[in-house]
């Protein structure tokens, strides 16, 4: 009950906002369906998992495509991208203005589970849903894949590359920074160097601190491009985190060491039963 009222409620305050600007190749998802235990929006993409290709995150046994980083993009800006363009009026360093993103959705997001949230054990949300709620309350909730999807987006509309990072049980972001010198960590992705962990789910991160648990994960990367998802397969790139900075202040690492994804089929999210949807994804 709980979340088909939180479903319901997001539903009305969307459709509310009718006046937002119907992008190009993306629209704010306005209604969602039911399909026996699982829940999908007018996009045809399930909100309540993740693994199959037409989960939120696009997850199969050849990479994954982050499906609601593409809610909202488009030659047109909606909210949450009009949102990161303003960030480029008001801080035109591009150090500054991507520190001040970070901090933006770290301090406004409150972490929150799904489970307390929606009621259900998983709910992701898109970056418009979560910048609507922004601009009502001045204050978010979401849990890991919501604000690096915000953060995705946000970084994308101000002008920078990013990429959703993913790895057993958690979503996190990464801007491409060449030259920026304070991040604890330096990554790469794929051979180039100069991308930025950003952790916004918890209250005290730093810009650029990458977890110690981090370290021992596999993980790989997918950046987020607009032409992404209908034209391309689902990829992965390796990530590799070069130490000799310590994190939290203690120890140190040295080094240079690469996290591939996993060995077959062995992730969280990649088990099978995703089913693709005859129902027609919006072009974007």
């Amino acid at each position: 009950m709980r979340l088909v009222k939180a479903i319901f409620l997001l539903s009305v305050c969307l459709v509310m906002l009718g006046g937002i600007p119907v992008l190009a190749h993306a629209a704010v998802s306005e209604q969602f369906f039911r399909d026996g235990d699982e829940i999908y929006d007018d996009w045809g993409v399930f909100r309540t998992r993740g693994y199959g290709s037409d989960g939120f995150l696009g997850v199969t046994s050849t990479g994954f495509d982050p499906l609601l980083v593409y809610e909202g993009l488009g030659d047109n800006a909606d909210l949450a991208w009009r949102a990161g363009e303003e960030f480029i009026r008001k801080y035109p360093d591009e150090y500054q203005r991507a520190e001040k993103i970070f901090y933006f959705v770290r301090d406004r997001v409150r972490y929150t589970s799904d489970s307390d949230q929606f009621g259900t054990g998983e709910f992701a949300q898109n970056a418009d849903e979560m910048a609507i709620a922004l601009k009502r309350d001045g204050k978010a909730d979401g849990d890991c894949e919501d604000s690096s999807v915000l953060l995705a987006v946000l970084y994308k509309a101000a002008g920078y590359r990013s990429a959703i990072v993913l790895m057993p049980g958690h979503v996190a972001t990464l801007v491409h920074l060449p030259g920026y010198s304070k991040a604890p960590r330096n990554l790469s992705l794929d051979g180039e160097n100069g991308w930025i962990w950003a952790e916004a789910t918890g209250a005290t991160n730093r810009f650029g601190w990458v977890p110690t648990s981090v370290l021992e994960e596999q993980m790989f990367a997918r950046e987020v491009t607009i032409a992404q998802g209908n034209n391309q397969e689902p990829g992965a790139m390796a990530v590799s985190i070069e130490g000799g900075v310590p994190i939290k202040g203690k120890g140190s690492s040295s080094g240079n060491r690469i996290l591939t994804f996993l060995a077959p089929v062995g992730f969280l999210w990649l088990v099978s039963g995703g089913r693709r949807r005859t129902s027609q994804r919006r072009s974007r």
